[in-house]
């Protein structure tokens, strides 16, 4: 059997593939059991986060793996095979060790360095635990990437590369204030009483707010996470639990609202946000609107501006239109007759031409920036080079300035950080809000700087890959080690049993000797080559060496496998303690 890991997360696939891939609860579970009912694997578990999505199975089979795995996360996130296979990645055996201690340990979280996915890890085996999916591989695999993400936190200072999503998030709200002084005497509103949820309420309530209300669909939750926060010692202010059905109206009253659920459908919709910031937002009043310029008539004298003007028609020169190129009367309002329209299809000598015409005409020629009919001849020269023969091309004018008004500032500050969102996209547009989500995180945290302290993870990550690697191949013959022992000792026994036969005379004293000497000679014979074969079946490459001794010595195989399940049940009660 071996590792496989088949995912997508916000390295592959766009914010919005995800939030549409997303499992609920209920999927993961079905999609665990489904899995380990496939033909290829033999255990499974899911890690599923807001911003990944990643089976990891025990496959005898690499490409009937992929593809069966591959099936399976597109029926259960309802997104088609087509559509969701370019952002999936692979990873099998040590790549695969690689990739899940890389995410405990934070390198490749959306913020790295965060410590939250820790617990989602921990979640994850606990889960695959409580339905009989996670065995031997998997339990071992888990475990030991808890304990690689403790040592890099510990050892290092990831710490200092980034910070949670729930931090990030508060920051990005702040808009580079320290977000203790931004958040000092706002109110809260929390959505939802998981653990995402709930680090956001406690780190505002330590940045100094003055209320914390949280509206979860399970009350009980919700309270027990109020009583919290007004117990705390580093999180003492005024917290309440409401019902969800509470959310309009402390809409209303909130400074900033965090939400992060588990539902499928949106929890706060652009309306209902809306209606929670009308009456709290200043509207600008605004600009008068300027008359319309009025064009002026078309002279014999060129016309001077003190600023550009948009182009006008050409009038009839002082000496006829006889030796224009241009059909002045094919020309449609709004172009210049010195401009990219008029000259599109023109061959070389014939623009030559329209140059002259121009800078000996007389028409309606605005003075501009570029410096009058000397800069017009040296433009319609210029774009010989580049006009097209087709048809004409509209000549390219300087956007008029359009006065905006200013955005009011925020009134209530939004942070979704539900995957699938909570909060209506629409609510960037609302005046007076504003609002960040997973996806704008994510285009904040491109350019996040790297601590140097994450290459002392990277080679903490490789280290306990290698040692992984090795205690798994190690594993894999110590059956077989087993069996071999155990064939020697019947051996033992079956030779002392007959020299009994030979000699019944014989006393205990000697009897025992006798026994105890066949044994350390058997030990003896046994011990190097037990020793160098574990040595060498840790080595990449050594799992040929079980088969090779199970060939030499004859082994049966349904010996190897009853040890391998002895191991496998005694390990169970271990685990059924939960995950370290």
């Amino acid at each position: 059997m071996s590792l496989l890991v088949v995912g997508l997360s916000h390295r592959s696939a766009p914010v919005s593939v995800l939030e549409r891939a997303s499992l609920s609860v209920d999927a993961r579970v079905k999609l665990l059991q489904d899995a380990v009912a496939a033909e290829p694997a033999d255990e499974a578990a899911v890690l599923a986060t807001c911003n990944r999505i990643e089976l990891y199975a025990d496959v005898d089979k690499f490409h009937a793996g992929v593809a069966e795995l591959s099936t399976l996360l597109a029926q259960h996130s309802g997104v088609g095979l087509e559509e969701l296979t370019p952002y999936l990645y692979v990873h099998y055996e040590d790549r695969a060790v690689h990739h899940l201690f890389s995410v405990a340990c934070g390198l490749d979280s959306m913020v790295v360095g965060e410590g939250q996915i820790l617990g989602q890890i921990k979640d994850s085996l606990a889960r695959a635990q409580e339905l009989h999916t996670a065995g031997r591989l998997l339990n071992d695999l888990f475990q030991q990437a808890l304990r690689v993400g403790k040592r890099a936190h510990s050892e290092t200072g990831i710490d200092r590369a980034g910070q949670s999503l729930v931090t990030f998030g508060l920051e990005q709200l702040a808009l580079g204030t320290p977000v203790g002084a931004w958040a000092r005497g706002k109110k809260v509103l929390v959505i939802g009483a998981g653990s995402m949820s709930s680090l956001a309420a406690a780190t505002l309530a330590r940045a100094g707010v003055a209320e914390v209300v949280i509206a979860n669909r399970t009350p009980d939750r919700a309270e027990r996470l109020a009583q919290i926060l007004t117990g705390g010692d580093d999180t003492h202010v005024p917290a309440r639990a409401v019902p969800m059905g509470s959310v309009p109206f402390e809409l209303t009253r909130a400074d900033v609202v965090v939400s992060c659920t588990g539902a499928t459908g949106l929890v706060l919709t652009a309306d209902a946000i809306a209606a929670g910031v009308e009456g709290r937002v200043e509207r600008p009043a605004a600009p008068a609107a300027e008359p319309p310029a009025m064009e002026p008539p078309a002279t014999t004298e060129p016309a001077r501006a003190a600023g550009p003007a948009p182009a006008v028609e050409a009038a009839a020169p002082a000496g006829g239109d006889e030796n224009c190129p241009l059909d002045l009367s094919a020309v449609q309002p709004g172009f210049s007759v010195m401009g990219e329209a008029a000259v599109a299809g023109m061959d070389a000598a014939t623009l030559e031409q329209h140059a002259a015409w121009v800078a000996s005409a007389t028409v309606d020629r605005r003075e501009t920036a570029r410096g009058g009919p000397g800069a017009d001849a040296e433009l319609i020269g210029a774009l010989a080079a580049t006009a097209s023969a087709v048809g004409r091309i509209p000549e390219r004018r300087r956007p008029q300035p359009v006065a905006e008004p200013p955005r009011p500032e925020p009134v209530l500050f939004l942070l979704d950080l539900a995957m699938p969102r909570d909060v209506d996209a629409a609510a960037h547009r609302l005046a007076g809000v504003r609002l960040v989500d997973i996806e704008s995180l994510a285009e904040a945290s491109a350019d996040a700087p790297m601590a140097a302290d994450v290459d002392q993870v990277r080679r903490i990550v490789s280290d306990e890959v290698a040692a992984f690697g090795a205690a798994q191949r190690a594993a894999h013959i110590t059956p077989t080690v087993v069996a071999l022992r155990t064939m020697a000792a019947d051996v033992v026994a079956g030779e002392i049993a007959r020299l009994e036969g030979r000699l019944p005379g014989l006393d205990d004293k000697h009897r025992a000797e006798i026994t105890q000497t066949v044994r350390r000679v058997v030990d003896k014979l046994l011990h190097a080559p037990t020793v160098r074969v574990k040595q060498l079946a840790a080595e990449p490459g050594g799992a040929g060496y079980a088969d090779a001794l199970r060939t030499l010595f004859d082994l049966d195989p349904e010996t190897v496998a009853s040890v391998s399940r002895a191991e496998e049940s005694t390990e169970k009660n271990a685990e059924n303690r939960g995950p370290a």
